[in-house]
């Protein structure tokens, strides 16, 4: 049996649609043009009746009724006056018309002096790399014109650059790194070093897009993010890059911003994390956030090498396992993790051959956070005992099956004393602080899009889950709430985080110390208390 025809409107319909979009936007335009004079004229009429009324409300009211007497008296002698009527209205119309022009100022239609200058000297600079003597029509030669090159461009309010589009001859090697960053470090020093440039590269159009990029915002506090389990803000970053906003809070005022979402779990496919970054930029309170964001879901053992006391807080505190800063200790609780992680798996693996889902004890998260664990192998290595690391390899190798999650923070002058289980498991990586290009890619896997300035605000880097693109990042202020040199906003919004302390077995509850309030910090002697 033959098959019966869609109906016309029902096949034709996008067809049809997109036709009368296009018809309706010419109508519109058509009506625009034909009822502009008589928009031009309302408009005016408005503006001289706003007039009329600011006079009338300034002027005194000993005045308004002599005021009132002589435009009666103007009024009368028009309509007495032969054609005055008609004059007057032909007086108010062309005032009106007057008044309802529209008083933008028109855009300049090209760069001013300056502008072109900057252009041609950047023209001028991209003529080795995209020019060459075999070339008959070159597009880049000495003395040749930039408006071919650079269809597109925009300036700021000083003269910069801020937007540029800059077309190349097809047989440059856009696909080399090297020839990229040639061209990307050219174009940053010419443009105005200091500020961070995006650049998408067309191949397939040859066209470069360079954009100076906004400063992510510094003022973002920690808070209780809105997340389901298993997932950790590491920062935020530029709305695009990633498809996803989270509402925060700054004081009273509310406002979305886009964050760089970690996801961890038995399905994760980067559950373990490696941040790096030089001394005071931001790594110790990275871990510490990740550590706040934990505890709402599972436990966490701190490790920290660098034994300044950055996690004494979180001492005692609900979840908190252990929060070892000596080598004996670490050694002792990374031990326990690595016999826990066994015993998670042997459990799950009995369950499942028994057709029953895993046991409660193992869907409890377990994370392992450890603060430059490279201090423990000098240690270690000089004490002739193990090195902390090698107990990692159980917890990095199956820790995704037993909920067990790991991240390591160290310093670039301590990257080589890292192990190869670490470096080989933690497929999330942050670099947080000024980094060369070469450390960037070492660590990333991949150079950004973006161009590294010198000197950035603390907790700013660049973060990479898996192998996805590389965003910038911005952690959250999370400062030790111990710490006087930080503001009391932001040791008060970590204070508020806190779980509560864990009351211990031998202990009465009357005997333990009270807890501050949030809103009255401790002192620094009264924070750490006995492990």
């Amino acid at each position: 049996m033959a098959r019966r025809p869609l109906p016309r409107i029902l096949s034709n319909g996008s067809a049809q649609l997109a036709r009368s979009r296009v018809l309706a936007r010419t109508a519109a335009d058509s009506a625009t043009d034909v009822l502009h004079p008589l928009i031009t004229i309302t408009r005016g009429l408005r503006r001289l009746a706003a007039a009329g009324r600011r006079k009338w409300a300034d002027t005194p009211k000993d005045r308004r009724g002599p005021l009132l007497f002589l435009v009666a008296s103007v009024v009368l002698v028009v309509a007495l006056a032969p054609y005055g009527p008609l004059l007057a209205v032909i007086t108010v119309m062309a005032a009106a018309a007057w008044q309802g022009r529209d008083r933008a100022p028109s855009a300049p239609d090209g760069p001013d002096e300056a502008q072109t200058k900057r252009l041609q000297a950047l023209y001028e600079a991209l003529v080795p790399y995209f020019s060459t003597a075999e070339d008959p029509a070159p597009l880049y030669a000495h003395g040749g014109e930039w408006e071919k090159a650079f269809p597109t461009y925009g300036f700021d309010d000083t003269g910069r650059v801020t937007h540029l589009v800059v077309r190349y001859p097809a047989y440059f090697t856009d696909g080399e790194a090297e020839s990229r960053a040639r061209i990307e470090h050219l174009l940053t020093a010419k443009s105005g070093r200091g500020r961070e440039y995006h650049f998408a590269w067309d191949e397939e159009g040859n066209l470069l897009t360079v954009t100076v990029l906004v400063p992510l915002p510094t003022d973002i506090t920690a808070q209780r993010f809105v997340t389901s389990p298993g997932e950790t803000v590491l920062g935020f970053t530029d709305p695009i890059g990633v498809q996803r906003t989270l509402p925060l809070t700054f004081g009273e005022e509310q406002r979305d911003a886009p964050p760089v979402v970690w996801r961890t779990g038995v399905r994760s496919t980067e559950p373990h994390l490696l941040v790096m970054g030089q001394p005071g930029s931001g790594t110790s309170t990275l871990l510490r956030s990740i550590a706040l964001q934990a505890l709402q879901y599972g436990d966490v053992l701190i490790v920290e090498g660098g034994g300044t006391g950055e996690y004494a807080c979180l001492t005692g505190r609900d979840g908190v396992l252990a929060v070892e800063c000596a080598l004996a200790g670490a050694l002792a609780s990374l031990e326990w993790a690595a016999a826990e992680t066994e015993r998670r798996l042997i459990a799950v693996n009995r369950a499942r051959q028994a057709g029953h889902p895993p046991p409660d004890d193992t869907k409890r998260p377990l994370w392992i956070l450890l603060d430059r664990p490279s201090a423990f192998s000098h240690v270690a290595a000089a004490d002739g005992r193990k090195d902390p690391q090698t107990l990692l390899q159980v917890p990095l190798r199956h820790g995704r099956s037993a909920n067990v999650t790991v991240a390591v923070a160290d310093q670039f002058d301590s990257a080589d004393t890292l192990s190869d289980p670490v470096r080989q498991h933690t497929r999330a990586r942050v670099v947080l602080g000024p980094a060369t290009a070469d450390q960037l890619k070492t660590v990333l896997g991949t150079p950004p899009h973006t161009t590294p300035v010198a000197h950035v605000p603390p907790g700013r880097g660049y973060a990479r889950l898996g192998t996805g693109p590389v965003h910038r990042l911005q952690v959250p202020a999370t400062p030790d709430p111990y710490d006087d040199a930080a503001t009391d906003a932001h040791r008060e919004a970590v204070l508020a985080l806190l779980p509560p302390k864990t009351t211990p077995a031998d202990a009465e509850p009357e005997q333990l110390p009270e807890e501050p309030e949030p809103k009255k910090l401790p002192e620094k002697a009264a924070a750490v208390e006995p492990a």
